[in-house]
């Protein structure tokens, strides 16, 4: 099937879908979680071949360790889907309500978008993630992972789509496009009328990539090049473990700080100590000329580096004369994804808080901590870093939109 055959079937999925109960979704969602767990060593065998297809094409061990599966990670896919089973379903809510002063009775309640396209790289988790969350929220889904998943990702949606057949909704609600050609990514980006929505999560290429060129509404997701900003009226004990879990607790993810920023005033006692504590953990500091005045190790900082989004052992950082030196740096250089400071000072946050532009603004608190789960949503398809119907960690309600729903009794204008 073409592309565009998989999105009119989806359309149809969606059509059936939206009007299932939260009893159905989620008798679905259980099943998809039970069968996930009975059909692992397919699934890990699957992932086998795109390990040794990767390793064959020379990929990076880092980027074979987020393709990789194993049966704990395969659990993990299952427990995902038992969650979002148990979270409440956002289809029919009612955001907003009131009896009209001619009588007329106005609600406006949640509804599916309808068709979600998905195109994502590497992690074949997000298969299932993508599944669910689209499932849960009413909408079909059309995935369209990495070639390098390709078979892992080709397992885990056949084992998916029978079980939504077997729990009584359409198969279709759940399709994978082909990755081996990149003529599905471009028919995708160009079914407008048949896809509602895409979303791309990804390296900034892909993001990019899709952003301008699709004509179907994107929602932007995932690049982050993440500040921590070091005031001078920081606890340097906490700004040392905020930076070290910003930067270390994990590599690969876009909320992990990319970027160090320090008070000149507090240069002399705080630096010496991170420098250390990074070099220790194995990170490599790309720092602007007042940094490497502290360590030998340092790596002179290019203008390119200020703006990298690494996913790897790197960090710049750089020594700052203010706030608003920190808060210029951040401007010109930031996603808008996740900044962080550190400070004591109510004014100093107060203004950082005001003053930055992203998704979320952490307050003597790692920005590894912008994450659907641990913002209590239960789950999320990914970190929207735009401004238009979604902003920051997107869990069930943000797969909605919503539409008005009129009562009367015979009411003419």
């Amino acid at each position: 099937m073409s592309v565009l055959e998989q999105a009119a079937a989806a359309r149809v999925a969606a059509i059936d879908l939206a009007g299932a109960t939260r009893a159905e979704k989620d008798r679905a969602l259980l099943l998809m979680a039970d069968r996930l767990v009975e059909r692992t060593d397919d699934i890990v065998h699957a992932n086998g071949v795109d390990i040794a297809n990767a390793r064959e094409n020379g990929l990076s061990e880092s980027v074979i360790d987020r393709l990789a599966l194993d049966p704990e990670r395969v659990a993990a896919m299952a427990d995902g889907l038992r969650q979002l089973a148990a979270l409440p379903d956002p289809v029919g809510d009612v955001v907003r309500g009131s009896t009209l002063a001619n009588g007329l009775e106005l609600r406006q309640v949640r509804v599916p978008f309808g068709v979600v396209g998905m195109i994502y790289e590497g992690r074949p988790n997000v298969t299932a993630d993508a599944a669910g969350i689209c499932l849960k929220s009413g909408n079909a889904a059309l995935l369209r992972g990495s070639g390098s998943a390709f078979s892992s990702n080709a397992a885990i949606v056949s084992v998916l789509r029978k079980a939504v057949a077997d729990a009584g909704l359409p198969a279709n609600t759940i399709q994978l496009l082909d990755a081996t050609t990149r003529d599905s990514v471009k028919e995708l980006m160009r079914a407008r009328g048949l896809v509602d929505v895409l979303i791309p999560r990804g390296g900034a290429s892909l993001i990019k990539t899709v952003v301008e060129q699709s004509t179907v509404p994107v929602i932007e997701t995932g690049v982050g090049n993440c500040h921590v900003y070091v005031d001078s009226a920081a606890d340097l004990e906490k700004a040392l473990g905020v930076t070290l879990n910003s930067k270390t607790q994990r590599y690969s993810t876009c909320n992990t700080a990319e970027s160090l920023l320090v008070h000149v005033e507090i240069a002399d006692t705080f630096l010496p100590l991170i420098l250390s504590s990074l070099a220790e953990a194995g990170v490599t500091v790309h720092g602007d000329a007042r940094v490497s005045g502290y360590s030998d190790a340092v790596v002179t900082a290019t203008e390119e580096d200020w703006g990298t989004e690494y996913l790897s052992p790197d960090i710049s950082v750089a020594v700052v004369d203010s706030l608003d030196d920190a808060l210029d740096h951040i401007r010109r250089y930031g996603t808008g994804h996740t900044e962080a400071i550190v400070s004591e000072s109510t004014t100093a946050t107060r203004r950082f808080v005001a003053g930055v532009d992203a998704a979320a603004v952490m307050v003597n608190a790692s920005t590894r901590f912008t994450d659907g789960g641990e913002f209590g949503f239960g789950a999320e398809i990914g970190i929207s870093t735009q401004k238009l119907h979604a902003r920051g960690p997107m869990g069930l309600p943000e797969l909605t939109s919503t539409k008005y729903v009129v009562t009367g009794n015979g009411h003419t204008r």
